[in-house]
């Protein structure tokens, strides 16, 4: 399984999004990192050119109603709309059940052990 782990906007906290990146490696799924500061075109851009299975998107500067929207909407554009994406960081509530509403497969909050989101992704893998 090919995962793009993605960090938007002007949120310059990666630490979670490494750990993440890590668990899923030492899983045996391929992981393509993309720093920081990315915008939402370059994340699809790499979704598409990685030919991902899914996209792990890492939110925690509270632009996620903004940014994860446009993601969805630019691989549904792109024709990548069936590549599994879940989102990680600081997500209220209702704003996770929102982001699902909008085609987000899980959101994942501070303090998910990472046996979960691997557990989750790789479920997904074999469906």
């Amino acid at each position: 399984m090919r995962v793009v782990i993605a960090k938007p906007g002007l949120d310059g906290h990666d630490r979670g999004a490494k750990v993440i990146a890590r668990a899923l490696r030492d899983a045996g799924m391929e992981v393509i990192y993309t720093g920081l500061h990315q915008t939402p075109e370059q994340i699809v851009e790499t979704v598409l050119e990685e030919d991902a299975d899914a996209l792990g998107v890492s939110v925690l500067s509270g632009a996620h109603m903004t940014l994860v929207p446009r993601i969805l909407e630019l691989m549904a554009e792109k024709g990548v709309g069936d590549v599994c994406v879940v989102v990680g960081g600081t997500i209220p509530a209702d704003d996770a059940d929102a982001l699902r509403g909008l085609g987000v497969a899980e959101v994942f909050t501070p303090g998910s052990p990472t046996g979960d989101i691997v557990e989750f992704l790789s479920a997904r893998a074999t469906a």
